[in-house]
Formats: structure tokens, sequence, C-alpha cells
């Protein structure tokens, strides 16, 4: 593809770029649209269809909406590329050129993408309930689901480090402040000052009351340093400081503790191990050859 359409990887990081500095936000969104795509479906870019009168996409399950974001950056990269090569890069590969801008800008090593992928023609909102990780599994869950798509443990405790960035809507957490079982309202392995602090006044309104449905209470995934792609989350992890249960599991298992460990201490070999696990999920059931199309809207099959 670098024959074919030389200037996609930088019109696709100047778009990228002009994202992040308006919000920086936009890259953990893409980071993990770049994620939600892969694993379902394999990197197809089936996360960017849009629902039709006839079907539910992926977008519109509750594990995506509306939680991710980036879209719009995603359409105006693929609008530059289409009035100058056009039909060659598909959206598959500017959505993992995009989610590797996002790294670098947030902070963290760049790395080589490989391209050549083709977009896919089904996006199904059912297959996120089986083939993403909900925010309540255990170490053991989320080790088996990602070794069905090919990454090891120390893969998935590796790319668990993309909550460096980003932020989470309170509902993906609330359950370990309230109600989180019959014997302990709040989950015992949060640490109770941070609890304290996710629950208490912010202003006028609380971060995270109990009961809430608003979808704009969010709180960020790494407080110390929530623009910045660094091992501030498996500090967090190692205080009990983890957001998500899915977060603080990785403290249960010896093994994953270890890694966090290890994390922990030495950032670069994190950056480093993050970059090559973010080039192996980017190439997870890519359609190459015949399969597939190359689309021409993002939210649209071409044919």
């Amino acid at each position: 593809m670098s024959y074919s359409c030389g200037m996609a990887e930088f019109i696709v990081k100047d778009e990228v770029r002009k994202a992040v500095s308006t919000n920086p936000g936009f890259a953990a969104g893409l980071v993990r649209m770049h994620f939600h795509d892969c694993f379902i479906r394999g990197c197809d870019a089936s996360v960017l269809l849009d629902s039709t009168p006839s079907n539910t996409a992926e977008k519109d399950s509750p594990a995506n909406k509306p939680s991710l974001r980036g879209y719009e950056v995603i359409d105006h990269a693929k609008a530059k590329l289409e009035a100058v090569c056009p039909g060659i890069v598909s959206c598959a590969d500017i959505l993992a050129f995009a989610a590797r801008d996002s790294v670098e800008f947030a902070g963290g090593l760049g790395y080589d993408v490989p391209a050549g992928r083709r977009d896919g023609r089904i996006s199904l909102a059912s297959d996120t309930r089986t083939e993403l990780p909900p925010p309540t599994f255990n170490v053991n869950q989320l080790t088996q689901l990602f070794a069905r798509k090919g990454l090891t443990q120390d893969e998935m405790v590796t790319l668990s480090g993309a909550h460096t960035i980003g932020r989470s809507h309170c509902s993906s957490f609330s359950n370990r402040l309230y109600n989180f079982s019959a014997s302990s309202r709040q989950d015992p392995s949060l640490d109770p000052s941070y609890a304290a602090l996710l629950k208490r006044q912010s202003l006028l309104k609380r971060q995270c009351p109990q009961g809430s449905t608003n979808p704009t209470l969010v709180v960020p995934m790494n407080p110390s340093s929530p623009g910045i792609a660094d091992v501030g989350y498996y500090v967090d992890i190692l205080s009990n400081r983890g957001l998500f249960t899915s977060d603080q599991t990785l403290l249960t298992d010896a093994e994953t503790a270890s890694q966090v460990e290890q994390n922990a201490r030495d950032s670069y070999q994190w950056a480093s191990k993050f970059a090559d696990a973010m080039v192996k999920m980017g190439q997870i059931s890519v359609l190459t050859g015949n399969a597939g199309e190359i689309r021409t809207n993002c939210r649209v099959v071409s044919s």
C-alpha cells in the first residue's frame, strides 16, 4: 500500500493531530475503537458501520454507545484519502494508523503498522456481548478471551495499560462503590480513600452518585496523568486504585501481578511491549486479497 498511496499515513496522522489538539480525549477514543474493532470479526472496520433499518450495528450496542468516540476523525481522513487516491486505503487501515498515531501523541512509542487490511461487510451489535471484555471480568475470563484472539496473558496485561489514558462512564464501575456483594456494599479491593473520592461531592454534583444513569458523568481512568500513556495505570493498581474490576483483578493472580509490578517499575519496557502488542492485535483475523472490500464511506458497505 505504501507504493500505491504514499501519503496515506501522513494524511491520517494530520487528522489525528488536529483532533487530539482540540480534544486530547480523542487519543484514548481511537485506541479503544481499534481494540473494539479487532476483537469483533477481526480488524475489518466493522465498528465503523452505521446501523440500518434492518440491523443494529456494533457501534449502537451498549458496549460502544455512548462511550466510543472519534468516528468523525476517521471520516475526515477517509474523505481526504478518497480525494487523492480513491479506492486504495481501507477504513480498517485508517483506524489502525489512527490508533498508532494516538498512542504516539499521548506520549507512547510509535510503531510501524503493516497495511493491506480490507473492510468487512457485517456489523452486529449482538457480537459485542460475547467478544468484548466487560469491566466486570476477572483475570481468568480476561485471559481466556484474549487467548481466543491469539493474544497471551502477558499481552493482555500489557494491552490493559491502554487504560492509562481516557475516561470512564460511572456505570462501568459504580457497582464497586454501592452494591458490590451481599456482604459488602463497597468492593473491599478498592482503596477506601479512592472510593470516597469517586463518591464525593464534586462542586454541586457528585462525580458518581448512587443510581445515576446520567451518560455525561465521567471520571479519568488514571487520575494522576489521564492524557499521558505512562505506567501510572499499573502504579494505581498496586495501590488498589484500579478503576474497573477488570483492572484490579490483575493483582489476584501471581503471574499477572508480577507483570503489573514489572510494568510499574519499567516504563520503557512497558511502552515497547505495548507497541509490539498493538501491532499483533492489529493483525487479528484481517481480511486480505479478495475478501471484504475497500469502502468509499466508512459508515456504509460499498457493495
